[in-house]
């Protein structure tokens, strides 16, 4: 039986998705895919990457078995899976119908199964797929093979012997988030030749990306959701810290606004991730424990409230936003301490990591700190060339100052060391600008060189440069916010190295930047969401299952008259349109 052609999944493309023809990459992918290749497909998140091994098992003899990381993530692309008629089942620790779906899956019933990593490991489980055709391996979030991964995932190590099993069934990798090195890795790990890396790209052009120190986080979100009234993700550093931002978001906003983070009970926990799935504008802060189980598309905004791991960890944490391909924020807040604290932890690293793990922060400084593109800072990160600006980030949209402080550098240096590298950015500001104060006197440091040696116009700049040397290693706080000296400091107080910083723009207002652009107030929109919302609840399903807000802007537009002018839009496939399609129809005659 000859391999089903491209034109083939065009067709196939049309009828499930309602989608005319492939995205980006996603071609290459699928003939590869239908070429019975294995192949290592790097896209970023919003490229349709579920897409190019959905359409396989469908075309394809046999049954697709996807690895995916989490449960819940599972259960969401389930959801959409059988929304858009495809025949899939998951096999998972709390599925109540695992017989039903053993039983259809001998009986060749089943075009995908999904199953955690943890289970596919099991002998058990390759006994299983003895028993009837397979089609392909996809490998989903595929970067957790790698120990050079950001969420390595030690059970993603036992595919291997899985799939080897089965030579004549092909492999398809999927992730949004690998570097050169952890491309290679995953390669390796998961036999996949040299020649089978289709690389997309990791531009996310819809999302706008700012980052700014942080001075009340909670206060700087609370702007960010006035200016977003679509649904949001916060990241909070610590599991108190969650609860305490969710409380006060909710108090200043009057929005729905959830904690996640693992020491919640499991019940809670799934409440929460439950209704923020359903739900059309609701905030969850949460640990980073939150969001790989999340297919979501309408995420209008993703905010931390402190940096993360590492450029690759801010890359797939904000990949979250705008999986719809509509407008949406990036938005980090970050503090001098978090640098601070990130390079304390490196001595819990071992040791043969520490020079990676140390890079990698290394690098996330220098994206916060630049006054340059954000998007070319990041993209090169990745291995890209991208132009110059971007024209949507913060740095592309309000140009910074920038001003060399070298000078100003090796006067603070100067005093850290001379008062003992034991005390806070407070008292070495006073003694460098030689304030009358109690503690200064009585410590002797009033008779030190560095006394009063920075004007009131450098002393403005201390805050910011000491965040800056922080953030780069060269200020190291200690345990009772002491600074002491730390990595290219003596370069610095020597003249071998130059500082220069950011100086933020005045700004005489604060622009209201609107995410998506839905037509909010019209009638129509809103009455076909508000079907929506009633069709998702008779369904069990999330709102965004039945149709993307993308597919309502369209119908709003054409205002279709017949299930043909309803079944050419973009997003409405045969098994929509059959089950919807009647009642959108209703909704667009009466509004």
């Amino acid at each position: 039986m000859p391999s089903p052609s491209l034109d083939d999944a065009r067709a196939a493309l049309k009828r499930l998705f309602g989608f005319e023809d492939f995205r980006g990459r996603q071609a290459e992918v699928m003939a590869r895919v239908l070429a019975r290749q294995s192949t290592l497909a790097v896209m970023p998140t919003g490229a349709g990457k579920s897409l190019t091994y959905q359409l396989p098992a469908v075309l394809l003899e046999g049954t697709c078995v996807v690895v995916s990381p989490l449960i819940a993530l599972m259960h969401d692309q389930l959801r959409g899976a059988r929304a858009n008629g495809i025949r899939a089942a998951t096999l998972t620790s709390v599925d109540a119908d695992w017989r039903e779906t053993l039983d259809a899956f001998r009986a060749g019933g089943l075009d995908l199964l999904y199953v955690a990593p943890e289970r596919a490991s099991q002998p058990g489980f390759r006994a299983l797929l003895a028993e009837a055709p397979l089609n392909l391996f996809a490998i989903d979030e595929a970067h957790c093979v790698s120990e050079w991964g950001h969420d390595f995932r030690p059970d993603y190590r036992q595919l291997r012997p899985l799939m080897d099993a089965f030579p004549a069934v092909p492999r398809l990798a999927l992730t949004a988030t690998a570097d050169r090195q952890t491309r290679a890795d995953v390669m390796a790990q998961l036999g996949i030749p040299g020649d089978g890396l289709v690389l997309a790209g990791f531009d996310r052009p819809n999302i706008r990306y700012a980052m700014r120190p942080r001075d009340n986080a909670a206060r700087q979100i609370a702007q960010l959701m006035a200016e977003q009234p679509g649904p949001g993700i916060v990241y909070a550093p610590t599991r108190a810290k969650t609860e305490k931002l969710a409380e006060q978001l909710a108090a200043a906003t009057g929005r729905p606004v959830l904690p996640y983070h693992a020491g919640l009970e499991a019940s809670v926990r799934a409440a929460n991730q439950a209704a923020f799935v359903a739900s059309e504008d609701m905030v969850v802060v949460a640990t980073v424990a939150f969001g790989m189980g999340i297919d979501k598309p309408d995420v209008r905004f993703v905010a931390h409230a402190g940096i993360p791991k590492s450029i690759e960890a801010y890359y797939q944490e904000t990949g979250r936003a705008g999986r719809d391909g509509d407008a949406s924020q990036a938005v980090l807040l970050w503090g001098a301490g978090d640098f601070a604290t990130a390079r304390q932890r490196l001595s819990e690293v071992p040791e043969d990591r520490r020079p990676a793990e140390r890079a990698r922060l290394d690098a996330l400084a220098a994206l916060v700190e630049t006054p340059a593109c954000r998007r070319a800072v990041l993209l090169r990160h990745f291995g890209e060339n991208p132009p110059a600006e971007c024209g949507n980030c913060d740095n592309c949209r309000h140009k910074p100052g920038v001003t060399d402080a070298t000078e100003l550098a090796r006067k603070l240096l100067s005093a850290a060391y001379r008062t003992g590298q034991s005390f806070g950015l407070g008292h070495l500001a006073k003694v460098l600008t030689g304030a009358e104060d109690e503690r200064v006197r009585q410590r002797g440091h009033d008779r030190l060189s560095v006394f009063g040696i920075v004007g009131a116009e450098d002393a403005a700049l201390l805050q910011p440069l000491a965040r800056a040397l922080q953030a780069r290693g060269v200020l190291v706080a200690n345990a009772h916010g002491g600074l002491a000296l730390g990595g290219e400091a003596r370069a610095i107080l020597t003249g071998g190295e130059s500082v220069e910083i950011v100086v933020p723009p005045a700004r005489s207002g604060r622009r209201r930047e609107r995410g998506a652009a839905n037509p909010v107030g019209d009638p129509l929109f809103e009455a076909l969401r508000a079907l929506r919302r009633e069709l998702a609840q008779e369904a069990g399903v999330p709102p965004y299952v039945i149709f993307h807000d993308s597919t309502l802007r369209a119908m709003a537009e054409a205002r279709p008259v017949s299930l043909a002018q309803l079944g050419a839009l973009p997003g409405v496939g045969a098994n929509k349109l059959e089950a919807y399609g009647a009642r959108f129809l209703e909704a667009i005659e009466s509004a």
